[in-house]
């Protein structure tokens, strides 16, 4: 299994690029390992176009309250309907959305269950809004294999 992290807060340029560099990657590595990650807009919906036009099978990961999806913030409902076309397989997590401590939580649990990270990081330390180092750290401490992606030209937008 392949799972991407990284950066929310990435430009419409930066996503361009980081999609075109995660397809290439998909087609570098493993034949027929499945790709996971988990809803949201920005860099899952990147990762989930480029997994499949990679040719890889899609599991996507849904916030639910018990057997229930939980309901997704705002900004990530168009991107949700697009990722569950593009899966092949959906999985619930039980994890709040709209909590950062509970999404950063989902992810590692999300890494746990990877050979590869593709973490899309600019080498920066986690600060109270970004946990990409932290992902990175806590995939590497487990001897999980990680290759970051940030393609020249990528910038984010701190708001």
């Amino acid at each position: 299994m392949i799972a991407v992290v990284g950066h929310r807060d990435l430009s419409s340029r930066s996503l361009e690029l980081v999609e075109a560099e995660l397809r290439a990657r998909l087609d570098r590595l493993a034949e027929g390992a499945a790709a996971l990650v988990r809803v949201g807009a920005g860099l899952p919906l990147a990762f989930g176009r480029a997994a499949r036009e990679a040719g890889r099978k899609l599991t996507v990961l849904l916030p639910a309250q018990g057997a229930v999806p939980a309901v997704l913030p705002e900004r990530d409902r168009s991107a949700a309907g697009e990722l569950l076309v593009l899966a092949e397989h959906v999985r619930l997590l039980a994890f709040d959305p709209a909590d950062r401590d509970a999404c950063v939580g989902a992810d590692e649990r999300l890494v746990e269950t990877c050979r590869t990270v593709l973490a899309v990081w600019d080498g920066s330390p986690s600060d109270g809004r970004d946990a990409t180092a932290h992902l990175v750290a806590f995939a590497r401490a487990r001897g999980i294999r990680v290759e970051v992606v940030w393609p020249d030209g990528s910038v984010r937008v701190r708001t």
